[in-house]
């Protein structure tokens, strides 16, 4: 195979993808199209630049990103090593000066040997090379067409709504029943109920809370395309009762029937994750967990990912996507980064390092293989190329998607150190394997 690979997008995954395949000895033809043209979000020319917070999370490794960190670095992350670099402090979170580090990584990048890097918009794709499509939440119009035309219009997703997702095992159970509406499915819900009082005080909240300011090129096809919970219910205070909270065709126990219920819907093959029914939401993060908490049976409920609405372009990858990143039925394609259907920071940079590391692999004609599922880096893989297509939004670290543990760990935090343990063991196995080519 022709050892040169085109990388489009040079954020955060592009960068790393264009690392692991260069360090390999893959030539790589490296596309950005800053200053030439700008997303309505970057100002900077600089490669990976942060639009949002400076902080890319814990780096405790008893946490999810703090052990999806451990991972990385036992992969040889270079958007890790230029963090480290310049970071501030920030507690046990990787924060970092953001000019610098996106100065450290465009340096680096420019500066190494087989990268030639491209400052222009790629309109149209050249799949007689292999190509790796990096460029995030806000790729271009024409590029987004060219991607369209191969995977189908229907399923790249333009604007992302999303409800939030919690961990069932920190649910309050006396607060809860399993059922189907009226009788229907194996009781495949978890309804929360709530009485009169409940419902009321939680409305008042809901309606009053603080929102995200959406920017201007965010606002009206957000609000078209699906109504957030909280606008919902500031239509009328009984609105959500006779909507996604509706409590007819359920019955309690004792065959009443509750005066509202909130339902929770599997998100995942996993018993543990649950997406929160109907409750797409524009709301901060912190006003989430504050006002949802008053649903009682999520009183103490833990939020794995809380609800957004903003302009998010990513792919159905359970339809479209390999564990590797290539795309299915297209040679010659691969798509990471945000545009995959991971979210976050260090999730996007991941994905680049994996595309890019297989693809390198796979030129050179060694092994290759599915990450441990028991790692962070194996289970957003799985997740996001294996979740129910129909219902599949953008995920980030948590535990909540990793295999049970062999034993049960009823104290939380020795559970999320025994997850960490496990997952940077076997990375360090899978590691060792695929230097030595015995995959």
């Amino acid at each position: 195979m022709n050892k040169r690979v085109n990388v489009i997008g040079l954020g955060l995954a592009g960068v790393e993808a264009t690392y692991q395949l260069a360090k390999r000895g893959i030539l790589v033809d490296a596309y950005e199209m800053k200053p030439t043209k700008f997303s309505p979000a970057h100002e900077s020319e600089n490669f990976a630049e942060i639009v949002c917070s400076n902080s890319f999370k814990s780096a405790d490794p008893g946490t999810t990103s703090g052990c999806l960190k451990a991972e990385m670095k036992e992969l040889d992350s270079i958007i890790l090593k230029c963090a480290e670099q310049v970071r501030v402090p920030a507690g046990s979170a990787l924060a970092v000066d953001r000019d610098k580090f996106s100065e450290l990584v465009t340096k680096t990048i420019n500066e190494m040997d087989g990268v030639t890097v491209h400052r222009e918009e790629v309109t149209k794709l050249d799949l007689s090379v292999p190509t790796i499509i990096a460029t995030g939440p806000l790729t271009s119009d024409a590029l987004s067409l060219e991607i369209a035309k191969l995977i189908g219009s229907d399923n790249l997703h333009f604007y992302d709504a999303s409800a939030p997702i919690i961990d069932a095992d920190t649910l309050d159970r006396s607060k809860t029943f399993t059922a189907g509406r009226y009788g229907k499915g194996d009781s495949d819900y978890i309804n929360c109920y709530m009485d009169k009082d409940e419902y009321y005080a939680f409305i008042r909240e809901l309606v009053s809370a603080e929102r995200v300011e959406l920017h201007s090129f965010e606002k009206k096809e957000i609000f078209e395309g699906c109504m957030p919970v909280e606008v919902m219910a500031s239509r009328g205070e009984d609105t959500l009762r006779y909507g996604p909270l509706r409590p007819v065709g359920l019955r309690l126990d004792d065959g009443t029937r509750p005066f509202a219920v909130v339902q929770l819907r599997k998100e995942s093959n996993s018993n543990n994750l649950y997406n929160i029914v109907g409750f797409q939401t524009n709301l901060k993060f912190g006003e989430q967990k504050r006002v949802f908490s008053m649903i009682p049976a999520l009183k103490d409920a833990e939020f794995v990912k809380y609800g957004v609405m903003h302009r998010n372009s990513y792919i159905c990858a359970p339809k479209h996507l390999n564990f590797d990143y290539s795309v299915k039925g297209v040679d010659n394609l691969y798509i990471a980064g945000q545009l995959s259907g991971v979210e976050g920071y260090m999730e996007s940079t991941a994905s680049g390092l994996i595309a890019g590391m297989f693809l390198a692999r796979k030129i050179l004609g060694e092994s290759i293989a599915f990450l441990p599922k028991s790692t962070i880096m194996g289970a957003i893989t799985s997740y996001i190329t294996s979740a129910d297509a129909e219902n599949f939004q953008p995920m980030n670290a948590n535990f909540g998607i990793l295999p049970e543990l062999p034993e049960k760990i009823k104290d939380k935090a020795l559970k999320k150190q025994a997850y960490s343990e496990r997952a940077v063991r076997d990375m360090k196995e899978f590691k060792e394997k695929l230097e030595n080519d015995r995959i």
